[in-house]
């Protein structure tokens, strides 16, 4: 068992496909026409890290609700969390890329982090090993 999709709300498909593909390295493992559930034109969209199973349904805003919780699915929390074997690249790649970073890089107990956002502005820790 895993969990195969986690929705994040976008509002640009192509922006966020950008995004996760071109800065953070993503693989775009899905990009289909598909439609909402009272037949309007979408497209389901899947983005994942090379060789995760979990990938993010990039989901882009459909209404007022859905377009108010760009960037604040997580209420302002850090809630997704991307870990990396070569944290000082990867940083230097995402700043090289102008990724907003809010903390400098440290080290705690579980190993490097940084915070940054994503595109929709969404809080997300960078992690590096110890």
């Amino acid at each position: 068992m895993h969990i195969e999709h986690t929705a994040l709300i976008v509002d640009d498909y192509d922006k966020a496909i950008e995004f996760y593909v071109d800065v953070l390295g993503f693989e775009l493992v899905e990009d289909s026409p598909s439609t909402t559930n009272d037949g309007r034109p979408k497209r389901w969209v899947v983005v994942r890290p090379p060789g995760a199973q979990t990938g993010l349904l990039l989901a882009r805003a459909d209404g007022e609700r859905q377009s108010a919780a760009v960037g604040e699915q997580y209420a302002g929390r850090v809630g997704l969390f991307l870990r990396v074997e070569n944290f000082d690249a990867s940083y230097q790649h995402m700043v090289s890329h102008n990724v907003e970073f809010l903390t400098e890089p440290r080290t705690e107990t579980f190993g490097q982090f940084a915070v940054f956002l994503d595109v929709a502005g969404n809080k997300w820790d960078l992690l590096g090993p110890v």
